[in-house]
């Protein structure tokens, strides 16, 4: 017969933690936990809310849970995130939770640049910067540079930017999200790359776009003063491209930034469960769980994600050559877990990385709320990590 025991309990004036194990028996007849039960109350007098279980794999089951907003977040931030919430249950917002398909990505690409029109408008209004258009390697690319003029210090130094939108959406526009504050407050031109994406085309499209952008960049720009940065997909597509040049034999830029996304893998890790539901989206089922995100992208359909060219994360002889690099994320976001591990992963090897995480905030939050303070500081984060690394001619 199962058993229950007591594994210990306490009686303090501010908490009580019970701890109790279910026993049963193995199939040799040996007693084993099967489960943990754990019942927090905090303050007196105590009352037991619905329990938290824990199965003998270390699966932990949650009961109903309300998490209001982080106290940490700016009065600008909460109000912020309100809104989000609001936008959630619209029905505008199928577009960024529909998997593009070719007979709907016109569409839906469409409809994500005007949701993202507005921010776009007030970046420009609150980051003065000139833009032209240029076609690099036969990649076209807009070219950011603040409206004041490149710092003297900076005039054979050079950005390229890998925009976020899921390997299918966010050409033009999110790139300008994630270059405008950099250029502006860095005093530096920024390169914001059209890399080719799905349903129409497969990897490595992208990655051969931006190692054809980087070579031809070598021939005006030492690669130690070369940085490349991106957000959410372009951030992933910024590990896979510093994996391309080293399998290239090309020698490696001075800086990157992977920010909200990883060297591979994505809803992996706690913040797979945890950031997903504090978003306020449903939480997928863990078997869905193994390559998640990418699994729906077109774009990786013969993708082999072994193959350290689709994530560095799998191999530490390439991780180990990644030049310095920035991983940015923040609490609510679904990928910090994968953040983090990249971010570990890199220490491990001796890579010289730095990682800021944001309290409270979803995935990409500063590429489209520029002005939540925490926008403003992480692209100052942005900036001075660059201008530390990148050298000066």
């Amino acid at each position: 017969m199962p058993r229950r025991r007591r594994a210990f309990s306490c009686s303090i004036s501010w908490a009580c933690i019970e701890v109790l194990h279910r026993w049963g028996e193995d199939g040799e007849g040996r007693a084993r936990p099967q489960q943990l039960v754990v019942a927090v109350a905090v303050g007196g007098p105590f009352h037991l809310p619905a329990k938290v279980t824990v199965d003998a794999n270390g699966t932990v089951h949650l009961p109903p849970l309300a998490v209001p907003l982080s106290s940490f977040l700016s009065p600008e931030a909460k109000a912020g995130l309100i809104e989000y919430f609001r936008f959630l249950a619209t029905p505008a917002s199928q577009v960024f939770s529909a998997t593009p398909r070719p007979e709907t990505i016109a569409l839906q690409r469409k409809k994500f640049a005007e949701h993202f029109r507005p921010a776009l408008e007030r970046e420009k209004a609150l980051y003065r910067v000139k833009s032209s258009a240029a076609t690099i390697a036969g990649v076209y690319a807009d070219v950011i540079t603040p409206e004041d003029g490149i710092a003297q210090k900076n005039k054979n130094r050079v950005l390229i930017n890998l925009h976020g939108g899921g390997f299918a959406t966010g050409a033009r526009i999110m790139g300008a999200l994630e270059s405008i504050p950099v250029a502006s407050l860095g005093k530096i031109k920024v390169l914001v790359l059209d890399y080719r994406q799905g349903p129409e085309n497969k990897f490595p499209a992208a990655s051969d776009d931006v190692v054809a952008v980087y070579r031809e960049l070598l021939k005006n720009y030492k690669p130690k003063s070369i940085g490349i940065y991106g957000c959410s997909a372009g951030g992933f597509l910024t590990a896979e491209a510093a994996a391309r040049i080293e399998k290239e034999k090309l020698p490696v830029p001075g800086a990157i930034g992977i920010f909200c996304a990883s060297a591979g893998g994505w809803m992996d890790g706690d913040s797979g469960y945890l950031g997903t539901a504090l978003i306020g989206y449903e939480v997928t089922q863990p078997a869905k769980l193994r390559h998640p995100w990418v699994s729906d992208v077109e774009y990786f359909t013969d993708a082999d994600f072994n193959d350290p060219l689709v994530a560095p994360i799998r191999s530490a002889a390439v991780l180990t050559k990644f030049p310095p690099t920035l991983v940015i994320t923040s609490s609510r976001d679904n990928a910090a877990s994968s953040a983090m591990y990249t971010h570990t992963e890199l220490v491990k090897l001796g890579v010289d990385a730095e990682l800021h995480v944001w309290e409270g905030l979803p995935h990409a939050f500063f590429t489209f709320e520029p002005d939540f303070p925490e926008s403003k500081d992480a692209w100052n984060v942005v900036v001075r990590f660059f201008d530390k690394h990148l050298a000066v001619q």
